[in-house]
């Protein structure tokens, strides 16, 4: 929230005159309330880590299935291609999209996208491949019931446990390469700051002392991404209780 050019750079819990802390952690370099700002930015990084996810989850999802159920030459094409993105840095790689795509909230979740569905496919494939050889599976095909039911309908609900807690890690993954790349000025626009933009937008005044700008964002980041990986083990020790053994 833009306040006031005169209260850039307040320290946490800067009164406002009337006895009562105003900016509880502070302002930046242009009067912004910090407190405002994370929330502000937090938005952003899920709406970026979630929607990322989300559509990398389908599909990667869809390959995956697909690469198990058919076999052949399109499991050994699908798998090339999963084979030859997760052998590169992905934050080099993003770099290298977002340095010709631009900045932009769409152009960051097309990025991160390209960067995620590969994990999804590897692990519904390996997956998949253990439920195409069992019995219900070959009933299914001797009862002549179409190939897309039989992946959507028999398949795809045995392998939803790894998928939901690999997606929970991968919304967290998400939101730091996005964070990563904002600091570094190819992620999202200055006018959707998220807390990777935050974080960078402080980095400038840390020499001064004005430490608060960047360490609170960071502050949050750090809590939301131990958060959701929190989260993605309790969800794996729920969905497989064996684990617990």
């Amino acid at each position: 929230m833009q306040l006031d050019v005169m209260d850039s750079r307040l320290p946490p819990g800067t009164e406002n005159g009337l006895g009562s802390f105003h900016y509880l952690l502070g302002t930046d370099g242009q009067g912004r309330d910090i407190y405002s700002g994370i929330f502000y930015g937090l938005r952003i990084s899920l709406m970026v880590g979630l929607g990322s996810a989300a559509i990398a989850a389908v599909l990667g999802t869809s390959l995956g299935l697909l690469a198990a159920y058919a076999g052949g030459r399109t499991d050994a094409f699908v798998m090339r291609v999963v084979d030859l993105i997760l052998s590169f840095p992905s934050i080099l790689v993003a770099m290298m999209i977002l340095a010709y795509l631009g900045k932009g909230i769409s152009n960051v979740i097309l990025t991160l996208v390209i960067l995620e569905w590969a994990y999804y496919a590897r692990t519904v494939r390996g997956q998949a491949l253990v439920e195409t050889q069992r019995e219900y599976v070959e009933a299914a095909r001797c009862l002549g019931i179409p190939h897309w039911r039989i992946m959507l309908s028999q398949i795809l609900p045995n392998c939803m446990p790894p998928l939901i807690v690999i997606a929970t890690l991968q919304v967290a993954r998400a939101i730091t390469l996005e964070a990563t790349l904002s600091f570094l000025g190819l992620g999202v626009p200055i006018t959707e700051p998220s807390l990777g933009l935050l974080i960078a937008n402080g980095f400038q005044y840390m020499l001064s002392g004005d430490y608060w700008i960047s360490f609170f964002p960071g502050v949050a980041l750090l809590l939301t991404i131990v958060a959701l990986n929190l989260v993605g083990d309790r969800l794996r020790d729920v969905l497989n209780p064996r684990g617990q053994l």
